[in-house]
This record gives structure tokens, C-alpha cells and sequence, in this order.
């Protein structure tokens, strides 16, 4: 079966610019919008439960993008020992210190999306700081068509304040952030589901964060019989729009590597895009060619 090819990762540095260290916002200035537009579309991964298949999904999705020729920022916000993209670049990228010394962002390249990577100090006796998203972008002047967020599982920490943690992915701003839920396909999966959108209410009440506006289910093509009905009243919103994801062995199996996600993986992420009017619609021309490996170096698909 043929699929589509990632061009091999460019050598792995990315602009190291002075970044202006900027204090996290207090609860009551959580309201105010955030200007989104250096990270382009913001489009953070939530996860119901542990293991639901987030990462992966987030991943599929950035590669989509990237295949139609969008400028691509992944960003892994998750704790990293519990990190699922720490083999999704070839080779690690320079690190760039957080908001405190115990924390950093390393940068490194996924083919031609940069993606960036939380890490922590393993002896750190102060408070872990979460990096603000300014600390995030690759800046020198590095334009972003796309960030996509795996935020991860951690409901209670996400919707503690949304001036702090991961959460302030999710606040609300210009262009707005596009959330979305991972669920899995099972009576517990959108009970877990419930109990996130729950916890965030209170900050989607005030205007303060941005509440995921679609359900993607990892694991099948439709759902089991008697599952949908079981969806809380918060959850059953979201079914209508629900969005697939087929189990995909190799990936459950391997996780996430430097390599392509499947296109099995790629299709619901490209129909997810263009419902968003991330993508223009498919044509019966494929009018991007990405470049090939020659002798080690890759070439330029029109001029070899």
C-alpha cells in the first residue's frame, strides 16, 4: 500500500532568540484574550483518560498539515517522564530554559514541523513552573501556520487555573484555539470524558479558556451498540461530530517514532482539518511533491 513520505529531518537546531520572560497572568486576568496569531491555529489535544491514544492522534494530525505544506509547530506539553513523542524526532534538538532553571524546552525537528519538547531536572528542589507559551514558539521571526498541543491527562492540574499549567493552551484568544477530547470508545471512556468538560465549566462560565469543540474516538470506526446513549449531558453535545480513529497495531505497539504517522491515522486528521477549514478540500491532482533522499541530501522534488 503506498503512502506518503515525511522528507527526512532537517538538521535539527532552531533559532535560540531572547525571549522576553513574561510572568504568568493571576486567575483574574484569566478573561482577557490572548493574541494566538505568532502560533498561528492553536489546536490542543486533550485526553479523557491515560493511554486514550492522545499523543498519537495529535501527532497524526500535525503530520497532515505538514504534508499539505503548512508550517507546523507540535508542541509536547505532557510530563515528560510520562512523554510520548520522546522518539518522534531523529536526533534531539537544543534546549532553551523555561520560566525557572529546573525547566526547559528542547526543540528538535519531526521532518519539517519543529517540535517541541517539555523537560524537567531530575534533581530539582523548586517548584516546577510550567512554561508560558511565549516560551514555546521557536521565534526569529519563524512564521507558524499551525500549533497543535498534546496536552495530555491530567484534568485536576488542567483546570486548576488556566493562567497556569498546560491549561493556558486552552485560553481563550485570537485566533481561537480549536480544543479537541480524545475519548475511547467504551462506557467508562465518556464517563471520563464527562468529568473533564465538568471540570472545565467553571472557566468556560467566566470567558476564561476555550471548551473543546470535538470528540475523536481511538480505537474503532463507529460506535459499539449501546455506548453513545451513555454520554452525559455535556459529552452527548460533542457526539454528533465525532471523528474516528481505527486502532492502529504498529503504533500501539512501537509508539510514536521519527517516522510518518499511517495514513489510516492521516485520513480522519485531514477530514478533522478541512471540517476546521485548516485544509481546502481534496483535488484529483496531488499539487505538493515533498523532496527525496539523494546521497544524503535531500533534493528539491522539481530540479532532482
Amino acid at each position: 500500500m503506498a503512502t506518503s513520505k515525511l522528507p527526512a529531518d532537517a538538521r535539527s537546531s532552531v533559532d535560540s532568540p531572547t525571549t522576553t520572560r513574561q510572568q504568568t497572568a493571576p486567575t483574574d486576568g484569566a478573561a482577557e484574550l490572548v493574541d494566538w496569531s505568532a502560533f498561528g491555529r492553536v489546536v490542543p489535544i486533550l485526553a479523557a483518560s491515560p493511554g486514550v491514544g492522545a499523543t498519537s492522534t495529535a501527532v497524526a494530525i500535525a503530520d497532515a498539515l505538514q504534508l499539505a505544506g503548512r508550517s507546523v509547530l507540535l508542541i509536547d506539553a505532557g510530563d515528560p517522564v510520562r512523554s510520548g513523542l520522546g522518539r518522534a524526532a531523529r536526533t534531539d534538538g537544543p534546549r532553551r530554559d523555561g520560566a525557572s532553571p529546573a525547566t526547559g524546552i528542547r526543540f528538535s525537528r519531526r521532518a519539517r514541523a519543529i517540535l517541541a519538547r517539555l523537560e524537567m531536572a531530575e534533581s530539582a528542589t523548586e517548584p516546577v513552573m510550567f512554561p508560558p507559551p511565549p516560551y514555546w514558539h521557536p521565534g526569529a521571526g519563524r512564521g507558524v501556520d499551525a500549533t497543535v498541543v498534546d496536552i495530555g491527562h491530567d484534568p485536576w492540574r488542567l483546570a486548576a487555573d488556566p493562567a497556569l499549567g498546560p491549561g493556558q493552551w486552552l485560553r481563550v484568544g485570537s485566533p481561537s484555539p480549536i480544543p479537541a477530547l480524545v475519548v475511547r470508545p467504551t462506557v467508562p471512556g465518556l464517563a471520563h470524558a464527562e468529568q473533564v468538560l465538568a471540570r472545565l465549566e467553571p472557566w468556560v462560565r467566566t470567558a476564561a479558556v476555550t471548551p473543546p469543540m470535538q470528540l475523536l474516538v481511538v480505537g474503532a470506526r463507529r460506535w459499539p451498540k449501546g455506548v453513545a446513549g451513555t454520554a452525559g449531558r455535556r459529552t452527548s453535545v460533542l457526539l454528533p461530530g465525532t471523528v474516528f480513529f481505527p486502532h492502529q497495531r504498529d503504533v500501539a505497539k512501537h509508539g510514536i517514532t521519527a517516522d510518518v504517522t499511517p495514513s489510516a491515522l492521516r485520513s480522519p486528521a485531514e477530514q478533522l482539518l478541512r471540517s476546521w477549514h485548516m485544509l481546502r478540500p481534496p483535488t484529483r491532482r496531488l499539487a505538493l511533491r515533498w523532496p527525496r533522499i539523494v546521497r544524503g541530501r535531500v533534493s528539491d522534488p522539481d530540479t532532482g
